[in-house]
């Protein structure tokens, strides 16, 4: 199970769901929001810990190095692109598989065995992908199995 939870609340409320199971609650990089602020406090982490979870904090899959390319230049690299296309089927289904990602290339979960991924549009989760995930250097082996909920877009 990998949920993506910015400051923590949306893991903590996984947790009781996913006692005894790895549970991988996955954090905005710090520097995210604003320049040196991590948005998941230390509290909540050591809780989240404490709780049997793992948390995975580093650069999103489909940001980094390409997104300081557009903000320097204002032009799309790949990983955006990428990006863009996933929120065709909602904010949170990108975020779902962009969690796999992380998780993986953290090896936090395993690429051979399907996974849920929890994600949102801006707080708490609204989207459930079951998936198989990959890598991030090989993307296109991940397969999106089932999306169990997503919120119906206008």
């Amino acid at each position: 199970m990998v949920v993506a939870s910015s400051t923590g609340r949306t893991g903590l409320l996984a947790v009781p769901f996913f006692k005894g199971r790895n549970l991988v609650v996955v954090s905005h990089s710090t520097g995210f929001s604003k320049p040196g602020v991590q948005e998941l406090r230390p509290g909540v982490r050591r809780r989240l810990e404490a709780e049997g979870a793992r948390v995975l904090t580093c650069q999103h899959a489909f940001g980094g190095v390409g997104r300081a390319v557009r903000k320097k230049w204002g032009t799309y690299e790949l990983e955006e692109i990428l990006a863009m296309t996933l929120r065709v089927f909602g904010q949170g289904v990108k975020v779902a598989v962009e969690i796999a990602l992380m998780a993986a290339d953290a090896g936090l979960i395993s690429t051979r065995e399907p996974c849920l991924c929890l994600g949102g549009t801006s707080g708490g989760a609204d989207t459930a992908l079951l998936l198989r995930p990959a890598n991030a250097q090989t993307f296109f082996d991940l397969r999106v199995m089932e999306i169990l909920v997503k919120p119906r877009l206008d």
